[in-house]
C-alpha cells in the first residue's frame, strides 16, 4: 500500500510528494525544492524512513515543479519521466526562473516519456497516467485505481483549477480534461493537487465553480 508524504516547497509553495510503501521503495513527484534546506529535508525523509529513491516522475514542467529535478536525479540515480509534450516546458523553465528571480540548474539528463495508460509501478502498487492538457501541453495525472487517489498537478484544485494564461496554456482544453478524464472517476476518489489541500472528485463536482 502506497503512502504520501507532502511537502510544500519554494516560494510559490509547490506540494512535492513522495509515495513510498512497505518494501521501501520511493518516488519523488514534481519535485519543487529550490532552497538547500529544502533539498536536505526530502534527502533526511528518505534516509530517516530507510527509503530508496527509485522513480522520479513530473506532472508538468513549469518551474515551481522542476526545481529539483536534477539534485533528485543526480543524488539518486534517476532518470526523469514525463509527457513528450513536456519536454519543450522543461526546457524553458529555466527562462521563467530568471523572470521571477529564481535562477535554477535544469535537469539536463535523458528521458523516459509517458503516455495516457502508462502504468507507473513502485513494488507491488501502481499508478495509471492520464493525460490531462490544458494548464500544460502534456499535464498528466497519476492515478491509483486500488487506493482511490490521484497525483494531480496544476489541473484540478479545491475550488478552482489549474491557469491557462500561461504558455501553451488553453482554457477549453483544461476543461474536457477535468471533464472526460477526472470527473468519470468514482466521487470519493483523493485528488492530491500541485498546490493548496486535497479534495475529491465528488466535491469538486459539486461545489468547483467552474462547472
Amino acid at each position: 500500500m502506497l503512502q504520501i508524504q507532502l511537502f510544500t516547497f519554494n516560494p510559490i509553495q509547490e506540494n512535492t510528494y513522495l509515495l513510498f510503501n512497505e518494501s521501501g521503495e520511493c518516488a519523488v513527484i514534481d519535485p519543487g525544492c529550490y532552497f538547500d534546506e529544502e533539498k536536505t529535508e526530502v534527502k533526511s525523509f528518505l534516509e530517516m524512513k530507510g527509503l530508496t529513491a527509485k522513480l522520479l516522475l513530473n506532472t508538468h514542467c513549469h518551474l515551481d515543479h522542476v526545481f529539483g529535478n536534477k539534485y533528485i536525479a543526480d543524488t539518486f540515480g534517476l532518470q526523469l519521466q514525463l509527457h513528450e509534450k513536456e519536454q519543450a516546458v522543461l526546457a524553458y523553465a529555466p527562462t521563467s526562473g530568471l523572470m521571477y528571480n529564481l535562477p535554477f540548474d535544469n535537469y539536463q539528463g535523458k528521458f523516459t516519456l509517458l503516455k495516457e495508460g502508462d502504468i507507473v509501478k513502485l513494488g507491488n502498487d501502481e499508478m495509471v497516467c492520464l493525460e490531462t492538457p490544458g494548464h500544460s501541453p502534456g499535464s498528466l495525472c497519476f492515478y491509483c485505481k486500488k487506493q482511490g487517489f490521484v497525483i494531480g498537478g496544476d489541473v484540478l484544485f479545491q475550488r478552482s483549477i489549474g491557469r491557462t494564461d500561461l504558455p501553451m496554456g488553453d482554457h477549453a482544453t483544461l476543461i474536457k480534461s477535468i471533464q472526460e478524464k477526472l470527473f468519470v472517476l468514482p466521487p470519493e476518489t483523493v485528488i492530491y493537487p500541485g498546490h493548496g489541500p486535497s479534495t475529491t472528485i465528488g466535491e469538486e463536482k459539486r461545489e468547483n465553480p467552474f462547472f
